[in-house]
């Protein structure tokens, strides 16, 4: 088993990649009650043109396929439900389906073990049949609608549809009614035989484990089965440019919601994305976080009443800057957030900003181990990216102004910014 240690934090990785290609991660919490485990696959619902392995035709699935499939593998053919199974045993239990991973989790303090037996079953062994299958579309229809009716996810889907000319980020995760229509129980076993193939998996556990050991109880739980070979996926051709610079629309909200996008061109080298993450993350806190000069004249003059989130979205195929909040003149947020880009550009970043942020999101980044959950989730996601969480403690030591400064001139362009409003009917 390999160790990968960081003496700052004083935490270790434990990872092993199984004879049948399925990565085992460890990250071992001494004296810690809470225990958590999740197992994840690299796919999806982006992920909608492939080829499977040992096939030379592209397979063509409806769009909502990867969000739909997580919701049908609770159902088992005893006709138990896997999370009313997990419920009873007192763990808190659930899945998430994001454009890039499908992944399934629980934590608990007691009854680790039946929970891991139950979550590794179900996990293993799906069950798909005409009738559920029909079934699951309209509780996943009202999960659409319910969707449809939310400000906060229709704002976000709307930068997507202005930023992005033909990449599946545009498209909702769970599909549409109509898309959703077109699936049926063949296209899904199709799916999860070539995305649920466990060399396409990683498993990450966290708590206080012997490492050989839950190696081994994993181990015992895993049916017999074939490493597949490496599926190839295929995005269709996205341009530099967006597709237009405002969208707008009417629902019942108290206070108009906004979020601003920039379309950032992707790196799929792991450690430029780290160093691009890194920065980017010192950049919105420069801009528009609770310390900047921006946020304190927005706040003074009453143009926002809370507070104004950044963050930044990214894979090897996409990337976008995201900068969101409330404001009953959200195009003056949006003026006023470029004036202050071109002003950073045009007089330098602060160096004492500069040190006093990147020391606080440091501190973040140390914290965030104290979050078994969290650290566990992003542990899945970034080895899917190629990445070792890890190296963001090291890489964070190699930023400089000069990188900043860098990342600041060719992220936050003005001819790839663009603004989602969300505001009141009346």
């Amino acid at each position: 088993m390999q160790v990968i240690e960081n003496s700052k934090v004083k935490e270790k990785l434990y990872i092993e990649k199984l004879e049948n290609g399925l990565t085992v991660m460890i990250i071992p919490k001494k004296g810690m009650k809470k225990k958590y485990m999740i197992w994840g696959t690299n796919y999806g619902s982006n992920e909608n043109v492939f080829i499977v392995p040992g096939e030379n035709t592209k397979t063509e699935v409806p769009n909502g396929i990867a969000h739909f499939l997580e919701h049908k593998l609770f159902e088992q053919e005893n006709g138990t439900n896997s999370l009313d199974t997990l419920t009873a045993l007192g763990v808190e239990a659930n899945a998430f389906t994001t454009n890039d991973t499908t992944a399934y989790l629980f934590y608990c303090t007691d009854n680790f073990y039946p929970a891991m037996d139950e979550l590794m079953d179900y996990v293993q062994n799906p069950y798909f049949t005409d009738e559920n299958v029909e079934k699951e579309k309209g509780i996943i229809g009202q999960e659409i609608m319910m969707y449809d009716d939310s400000p906060d996810w229709q704002v976000y889907l709307n930068a997507m549809k202005i930023l992005y000319h033909n990449h599946p980020m545009k498209i909702d995760v769970a599909g549409t009614i109509d898309s959703i229509s077109k699936i049926d129980k063949d296209i899904l076993y199709k799916c999860y035989d070539t995305f649920y193939n466990v060399s396409n998996m990683a498993i990450v556990v966290s708590g206080d484990f012997e490492p050989e050991n839950i190696l081994e109880e994993i181990k015992k739980r895993l049916k017999e089965t074939k490493t597949n070979g490496k599926i190839q996926t295929f995005y269709p051709e996205e341009p530099e440019t967006i597709v237009k610079e405002k969208i707008e629309q009417k629902m019942e909200v108290s206070q108009p919601m906004y979020t601003i996008a920039i379309k950032v061109k992707p790196t799929d080298k792991p450690e430029e994305m780290i160093r691009r993450d890194i920065a980017i993350q010192i950049l919105l806190e420069l801009l528009v976080g609770k310390s900047s000069k921006l946020y304190k004249q927005l706040y003074d003059e009453g143009v926002i009443s809370g507070g104004i989130g950044g963050t930044y979205e990214f894979s090897e195929n996409y990337a976008h800057v995201l900068i969101s909040g409330q404001s009953n003149e959200p195009e003056k947020v949006y003026h006023r957030i470029k004036q202050e880009i071109a002003r950073q550009k045009q007089e330098g970043l602060s160096e004492q900003d500069f040190y006093r942020i990147k020391k606080k999101i440091y501190g973040g980044y140390v914290k965030d181990y104290d979050d078994i959950e969290n650290i566990s989730n992003t542990f899945l996601t970034n080895y899917f990216m190629g990445i070792n969480s890890l190296d963001y403690l090291n890489q964070i030591d190699n930023i400089d102004m000069e990188f900043i400064a860098q990342v600041l001139n060719d992220i936050f362009k003005e001819d790839k910014m663009a603004i989602s409003i969300v505001k009141n009917e009346k």
